[in-house]
């Protein structure tokens, strides 16, 4: 059975560039039936709040991306103590002593030789006094050892891969203070979990060929892998200092709707233009990972603003009704309300301005040349209450008694009920409208 998971670290809010990763596993999990794990990484007991696992979930329903079981790292410590100890029987697991500082140093000093800065394994040339001195004075970190040779694969989105081990340094797997590190869970978990197939962004490719050869060192076997582009801003800039704007609740207060976020994830890099679908079930019946290429990918947050557009305009009155309610549109009045209103609106929080219009009244706007023509429309204007013929018919009449036609007829008496030169039509508008004395 195909099984996939998103693994997020409890440390912040979920934003844009890693819901392309939670969105690709539930496609695939989606399409082939199969189940979608829900990992919450909170090893890192210091960084790790319960808020942002809360926030994460809310985040994920917003979204419709249900998953069919949730997992806890931190609840399975003594599972990867277990892993740390079959890698140190076989001689795969080593213990280290450099400090940051003195790691540093061999990175400068290989790289001024014109050596890549690969760690030199000197922690394997020490002696059982010279382990016993160091651990006395520092706390010693434990690092993988990596066969040399090619680690090769076959990528979901790249293609072939092939990496030299030996460019790569030993992974640090456990910390010197005890803790666990993303990888060894990370491995650990798939293997257990039966992960098969493991999407995420291609700053993980080379984790990618440490990780073949853990999970191989403990008798595992490696799932599918596949590494989709990283997202750029619209000029190609990184998102790194925006991502903190683009934060799926942020995202939500602004009103963007969750179909357009994941109808752009699900299309974006992948040759085929961003559309909304009408349904997550869609853009599962439609998802195939080998339309995704490895090239940087741009994303412009203006085109959420479009695309919430047509969600929006699309929602059918049963979708809207309790929100309408809860802005205080009658229950009488709510469908004509909606039908007038929501081809013009931006979002759905903009159905509360055109409301508040509709039954306050809004400030007339009459041009000083326009004041003479205004009130000899408004002399013409029938009492409420107005129908969808109403205006029409007054506009017909106007037209006849003044001469005017077109623009100079249409937008001063838009103004004058509505304040707004644009809205929506106002042919429908004018049965909700209250008129504020002028």
């Amino acid at each position: 059975m195909t099984t996939t998971r998103f693994a997020p670290s409890p440390t912040g809010y979920l934003h844009i560039g890693n819901l392309r990763a939670a969105l690709f596993n539930w496609l695939i999990a989606r399409k082939a039936g199969g189940t979608f794990i829900l990992r919450i990484d909170d090893t890192d007991a210091e960084r790790s709040r319960e808020d942002y696992v809360d926030a994460i979930r809310e985040d994920l329903e917003w979204l419709g991306l249900t998953w069919d079981r949730e997992e806890r790292q931190s609840l399975r410590a003594a599972r990867y103590l277990e892993a740390a100890d079959s890698l140190r029987e076989s001689g795969r697991l080593y213990e280290a002593f450099e400090t940051p500082t003195e790691l540093d140093l061999k990175r400068k000093k290989q790289l001024n030789m014109g050596r890549p800065p690969v760690y030199d394994r000197a922690a394997l040339n020490l002696s059982d006094a010279d382990r016993d001195r160091l651990r006395a004075e520092r706390g010693g970190h434990w690092r993988f050892r990596l066969d040399h040779g090619r680690i090769e694969w076959t990528d979901g989105i790249l293609g072939p891969q092939s990496i030299d081990a030996a460019s790569v340094s030993d992974p640090v797997l456990i910390r010197g203070d005890g803790q666990m590190l993303y990888t060894l869970a990370s491995v650990t978990d798939d293997w257990d979990m039966g992960v098969t197939h493991v999407v995420r962004g291609l700053d993980h490719v080379t984790n990618t060929a440490t990780q073949i050869q853990i999970v191989k060192a403990l008798g595992g076997q490696a799932p599918d892998y596949a590494h989709h582009s990283l997202l750029t801003g619209p000029g190609g800039e990184g998102l790194s200092k925006r991502l903190g704007t683009l934060s799926l609740r942020d995202l939500r207060a602004q009103g963007v709707e969750p179909m357009a976020i994941a109808s752009m994830m699900a299309r974006l890099g992948s040759g085929q233009p961003v559309e909304v679908a009408a349904s997550l079930e869609d853009l599962v019946a439609d998802f195939d990972l080998g339309r995704f290429g490895a090239a940087s990918t741009k994303f412009d947050p203006d085109d959420l603003t479009a695309l919430t557009a047509k969600v929006v305009h699309a929602k059918p009155f049963a979708e809207v009704a309790s929100y309408l309610s809860d802005i205080g549109v009658p229950t009488a009045t709510a469908p004509a309300f909606w039908a007038a209103v929501a081809g013009n609106l931006q979002t759905i929080k903009d159905a509360e301005g055109w409301w508040a219009l509709c039954h306050d009244g809004a400030a007339p706007v009459i041009a000083p040349e326009d004041e003479a023509f205004v009130r000899e429309a408004l002399a013409l204007l029938p009492p409420q209450p107005w129908t969808t013929d109403t205006w029409s018919d007054w506009t017909a009449q106007v037209k006849s008694a003044t001469g005017r036609k077109g623009r100079g007829l249409f937008r001063p008496l838009r103004l004058a009920l509505t304040g707004h030169e644009h809205g929506p039509e106002m042919a429908g508008l004018m049965p909700l409208l209250t008129l504020k004395k002028l």
